[in-house]
């Protein structure tokens, strides 16, 4: 199986390391995005308090979980219209992402459609239920065919581009004309500034879906707006239908939260004082680099989300002939003396 993946693009960064590590004021490593700011202490204290739990997590998530997720969905994105049962928690965004594909059935037959310069476990996930991959970011692109899949992800993961209302509802409308399953990664939805109104929108909102969530499904991380990375805490939303389906799977397979982590997720969920800290914490961050890379002559092409930048067309061109796997390696890897800047949100 591992002979049809890609290499692991964090075990292609050796070299570069290396070589950045060796500048006289040395590295400045972008590559994982990994986050660095202490978790909330409210959060710590669920966990802890819930580590004694014994017996096996529901893999369905805790009531508890559930109407916390659907709280706060609403309160943060508003996303309205969801029952309790169409919420899952899941081990971190990557394994949904990474895994979907095959939960879903599908198979060498079917298309999975992802973004052409794209966070690579989409291609992963659909190489692993042995689907075929089309990339493209316009619907015109995909000609006749009929996916199974469509991935969207807005704020986009490396590029940062929002994608509007209107492009949304069209997508949408696409899908549901032809059958298409679209999977929204909305793991930065809250990790935007200065974007028009509405703003970055969820696959589940009203204005996007009017109210009907069929087909669709919206992927969240607590990875960077608590910091949770260290817990692997996500969710999906959802068609109740599908996310039914996806729990039968997983039940199967063992794919449970842990029952501390799923408590630490509901004081995560519950308290919005903590992830606005977060969000001005990047927001600073972004403020500072920015213009440090302007400065410095990097094209910064959707500046508006916090986590994403890329280097310049040359650095690009240069970057894209040393090996890097294509689709899945939108990273080259550190700043060093070649100006070669990674994004700074590339795990989950």
């Amino acid at each position: 199986m591992s002979a049809s993946l890609p290499d692991f693009p964090w075990d292609t960064l050796a070299d570069a390391k290396a070589r950045a590590a060796a500048h006289p004021d040395g590295m400045v490593d972008l590559s994982v995005g990994t986050p660095v700011d202490p978790v909330a202490p409210l959060i710590r204290e669920a966990l802890a308090a819930a580590g004694s739990a014994p017996g096996y997590p529901a893999t369905a998530g805790t009531a508890r979980l559930r109407a916390a997720a659907v709280s706060a969905l609403a309160r943060r994105y508003g996303i309205t219209g969801l029952a309790e049962s169409a919420v899952l928690p899941v081990i971190g965004s990557k394994e949904l992402i990474a895994w979907l594909p095959t939960l879903l059935g599908l198979g060498p037959r079917d298309v999975v459609v992802v973004p052409e310069l794209a966070y690579p476990t989409y291609d992963v996930g659909a190489r692993l239920a042995r689907a075929q991959v089309l990339r493209a970011d316009s619907l015109t692109q995909l000609g006749p065919q009929t996916p199974a899949l469509l991935y969207l992800n807005s704020p986009s993961n490396p590029t940062g581009r929002v994608l509007g209302l209107d492009h949304l509802r069209k997508v949408v409308g696409w899908a549901r004309d032809r059958g298409v399953l679209v999977a929204s990664d909305e793991c930065y939805l809250g990790l935007a500034w200065d974007v028009d109104y509405p703003g970055p929108l969820s696959v589940l909102h009203p204005e996007v879906c009017d109210g009907d969530h069929s087909g669709l499904l919206a992927v969240h991380s607590l990875s960077k707006t608590s910091s949770l990375a260290g817990y692997r805490a996500g969710l999906v939303a959802g068609d109740a239908t599908l996310v039914a389906e996806l729990l039968a799977v997983r039940k199967h397979a063992g794919m449970m939260v842990p029952t501390p982590v799923q408590a630490a997720m509901v004081a995560a969920l519950d308290d919005d004082d903590h992830e606005k800290q977060q969000r001005q914490r990047y927001a600073n961050r972004r403020a500072a680099l920015l213009p440090a890379l302007r400065s410095a002559g990097f094209a910064v092409d959707h500046p508006r989300p916090a986590c994403t930048s890329g280097p310049p067309a040359a650095s690009r061109a240069t970057t894209r002939s040393r090996g890097w796997p294509s689709a899945a390696s939108w990273w080259p890897p550190v700043i060093s003396t070649d100006r070669a800047v990674g994004s700074t949100c590339g795990s989950r």
